[in-house]
């Protein structure tokens, strides 16, 4: 692992036990409100393990913030220039999920900017939004795409765009044969 890749873990896991801490929880009461075991996040605080996209989204969700905003918060403070080798690129390798932070969460804007890669075959399932009703653009690239939000399920090609307000469950499924390279945007009310 790179110094940046590792660094960037190292706070990540300082992030994640600070938020626990100020909620007051102990990680028994963190892993009653997630489903994740106390070990799992034992190791996870302690920067042992990485954690996986699915895993990541039900800490968020119990702490109330979106995927970017956990992310861009151990990220420094970004330039208004943010030139590709300078964004913030997590790995999912368990599930095959790539996510750059093309232009993260920033408290003078709404929007963050996306891009994504999804290998051949993955499936990425969350149990809900960590953060309810936001706007989401999603536009495929590359690859095909099976987006589910709740009951609905969206069949896409390269070139579409799907823009819907999360509220429930989703999965996102690429049948291959490559794999699917899309674009998120996520804007906050």
């Amino acid at each position: 692992m790179d110094n940046g890749l590792e660094s960037a873990d190292l706070r990540l896991a300082q992030r994640l036990s600070d938020l626990r801490q100020q909620q007051g929880w102990s990680l028994e009461e963190l892993a009653q409100q997630t489903g994740i075991s106390r070990a799992t996040l034992s190791r996870v605080e302690r920067a042992e393990t990485s954690p996986t996209a699915s895993l990541l989204n039900k800490l968020c969700s119990a702490y109330g913030l979106t995927m970017s905003r956990l992310l861009s918060e151990v990220e420094d403070e970004p330039p208004e220039l943010l030139p590709r080798e300078a964004q913030t690129v997590w790995i999912d390798s368990a599930n095959g999920f790539h996510r750059r932070s093309v232009s993260p969460p920033a408290a003078l804007y709404k929007a963050e900017f996306i891009e994504c890669r999804l290998d051949a075959g993955a499936v990425i399932a969350y149990d809900g939004p960590s953060v309810h009703a936001l706007e989401h653009h999603l536009w495929l690239l590359e690859g095909q795409l099976e987006l589910t939000l709740e009951a609905r399920t969206f069949q896409l090609k390269p070139g579409d765009c799907l823009r819907y307000r999360l509220f429930g469950a989703s999965k996102f499924h690429a049948p291959g044969p490559e794999p699917a390279h899309y674009t998120l945007v996520i804007s906050r009310p």
